[in-house]
């Protein structure tokens, strides 16, 4: 009889990266749809240049970098995706690319490549674009839903689009509470409202979290304790929390950027930490902050501590102890 030793983990899965990127692409299908037909064909062209560029990016930065080419896992499409679903609606095309560069290339590849980013990518790249062109960036148009017939660089809508604060923006306008002119529940969950181009359905969102639960690619811990602190605050502070959830960047934020199998931890009381500490600062931004918005801003700090929450929430071996 032979003995066969090796080192854990004795586990043997058939995930692997390319198909945990196929899922989360499939999940992130709904909202892309909404998209598109909420803002017309000038969201397809935002998304195609986005994650075109992000793939370019990366197969050129391998190249010079002399390393085994990584553009078939996925990676690059789902960082392209979740990049422009963070963009609005009228942004100027050469902005994305320069968002994804910062992604791919800065956030990503100069740290090793998937695996190695301290930060979530997409979140690096859209924060580049929001310090360096915050007017463009907080350009946001109401949806029309009918689109033209043509691709061009400028809005391609039959009617004019109609430049309208978020409704986040219209909350921290209001102190809280809803005003006259605000969008109701049910134009938040479907995505009549002006908004990012991935963020304004929940709903769409939601089928996503549903596809990647049943496939068991993210678990609930973190996006529970992020939404939970976020409107736990808002409560406290005398705002709406049902609205705070509905509207901005949390649902997106929680369930597709603060679950990165990368930039988060990895123990049970590691993920819920982690998203306890980016609903608080996502809430004090949002409340008490300059900007009515602040999940970006919020996970990439969170990113940043992963390491030091991961070394203080690791199990300790039976009968061991903590230094």
């Amino acid at each position: 009889m032979n003995l066969k030793v090796s080192a854990s983990p004795h586990i043997r899965d058939k995930a692997d990266t390319p198909r945990l990127m196929r899922d989360v692409i499939i999940a992130l299908v709904p909202a892309l749809l909404v998209s598109v037909y909420m803002f017309g064909y000038r969201a397809l062209l935002i998304i195609s240049v986005t994650v075109s560029s992000a793939i370019v990016f990366e197969f050129a930065c391998r190249k010079i970098m002399k390393r085994n080419q990584s553009i078939s896992d996925l990676s690059a499409v789902i960082t392209g995706l979740l990049l422009a679903f963070s963009l609005p609606p009228e942004i100027p095309l050469w902005m994305p690319v320069i968002g994804s560069f910062t992604a791919i290339v800065a956030a990503k590849q100069l740290f090793g490549g998937l695996g190695q980013n301290i930060v979530n990518p997409a979140l690096a790249g859209r924060i580049v674009l929001s310090i360096s062109y915050p007017a463009e960036m907080a350009s946001w148009s109401l949806p029309s839903g009918r689109p033209s017939s043509a691709f061009s660089f400028s809005p391609v809508f039959e009617t004019d689009m109609i430049t309208r604060a978020t409704p986040l923006q219209m909350l921290y306008a209001g102190e809280g509470q809803m005003t006259v002119g605000m969008p109701d529940y049910l134009d938040l969950l479907i995505g009549k409202h002006a908004g990012s181009l991935g963020e304004i359905s929940i709903a769409a969102l939601l089928i996503g979290v549903i596809y990647l639960l049943a496939r068991k690619v993210i678990s609930l811990w973190t996006p529970l304790s992020f939404i939970a602190v976020v409107m736990i605050f808002a409560a406290l502070s005398g705002h709406n929390p049902i609205y705070h959830l509905l509207s901005g960047g949390l649902v997106i934020a929680a369930f597709f950027f603060a679950t990165d199998y990368t930039t988060t931890p990895l123990t049970r009381s590691g993920k819920v930490l982690f998203g306890i500490g980016c609903g608080l600062i996502a809430a004090l931004i949002r409340i008490f902050g300059s900007q009515p918005e602040g999940v970006s801003y919020a996970i990439v700090f969170m990113n940043i501590l992963t390491p030091h929450i991961e070394r203080i929430t690791i199990p300790l071996p039976f009968g061991g102890g903590r230094k």
